[in-house]
């Protein structure tokens, strides 16, 4: 049986026998004009989606759980969590869901002079979040960095009143494409204040960056998890699938660190709270890719 076929069918057999711990209703309960977000993901689906198995969630790069697919809602979501929100230096701020909810991904809020960016989802939007981006003059764009982090952009978009750009290359990740969503296709992508996305590709082809030349001395990068830190923050990772530890090919890592090494930074923030490293990201990576590269 072909690989995804065979996750969705096992996937809603476990779910029929799994009680999903953040609401009561499963896919065949959901109501008909309350929109559906993965438990696991934390990906938003359009109203009246039918879909019964996440389809970020069967991708290979991610995964249904072994009790089976669930499903919460945003709704939902506002009775038992809220926003941490975190200043990282003067320019930046992080915003992660407390309890942690999905994968654990976070945003960030990027200050600049001509107008800010939100760079990547959290499945969560609630009023001190709203009110706090409000004060700092609200968002001129949202940003992605790659699919695990479309979550609910759609919300924050028309709250903001904002374009979303988001690649190209991973348009057909996107399972509920609103109004807003300008998907953009070259290499890299000229912001404002000398900001600008760069396509990396590696975990997924549109897997992008944010660089912020001013935030640093030889500039910030934010990455999602283009790359990976490790806990010991002595190492990146680069790889097509980090839950699956499927590797990328050895003709691919060398392809991202020739893109890599054209690129001027200093700072790197990462996927989790951890993955912040400041003054000396370069050379971490570099002497990462010397062992992959190592013969």
């Amino acid at each position: 049986m072909e690989r995804r076929k065979f996750i969705k069918a096992s996937g809603s057999f476990a779910a029929a026998l799994t009680i999903n711990p953040f609401t009561t209703f499963n896919t065949n309960k959901m109501k008909a004009n309350v929109q559906k977000l993965c438990s696991t993901c934390g990906t938003q689906y359009p109203v009246n989606s039918t879909v019964e198995i996440c389809e970020i969630c069967a991708e290979e790069r991610q995964y249904v759980p072994i009790t089976g697919q669930s499903w919460t809602s945003h709704n939902e979501l506002l009775k038992k969590h809220s926003t941490k929100i975190v200043q990282l230096n003067e320019k930046l701020f992080e915003f992660v869901i407390e309890p942690s909810f999905a994968i654990g991904q976070r945003a960030f809020l990027v200050l600049s002079e001509n107008g800010n960016i939100l760079w990547d989802c959290i499945p969560l939007l609630d009023e001190t979040t709203i009110k706090f981006i409000q004060s700092k003059g609200g968002i001129k764009a949202i940003a992605f960095s790659h699919p695990h982090y479309y979550s609910n952009m759609n919300d924050w978009a028309s709250t903001f009143n904002c374009p979303i750009y988001a690649h190209k290359k991973d348009a057909s990740y996107i399972v509920d494409k609103g109004e807003n969503v300008r998907n953009w296709k070259e290499d890299e992508m000229p912001l404002w204040d000398g900001m600008k996305l760069v396509n990396i590709g590696g975990h997924f082809d549109g897997s992008s960056v944010l660089l912020i030349p001013s935030m640093s001395k030889f500039g910030t990068m934010l990455c999602g998890d283009t790359m990976y830190l490790s806990l010991s923050k002595k190492h990146f990772a680069i790889m097509y699938s980090y839950p699956n530890r499927i590797p990328l090919p050895i003709r691919e890592i060398k392809r991202i660190k020739s893109k890599l090494d054209e690129i001027s930074f200093d700072t790197v923030y990462g996927f989790y709270s951890y993955q912040n490293v400041i003054g000396n990201a370069k050379d971490i990576l570099k002497h990462s890719f010397e062992r992959y590269l190592a013969v």
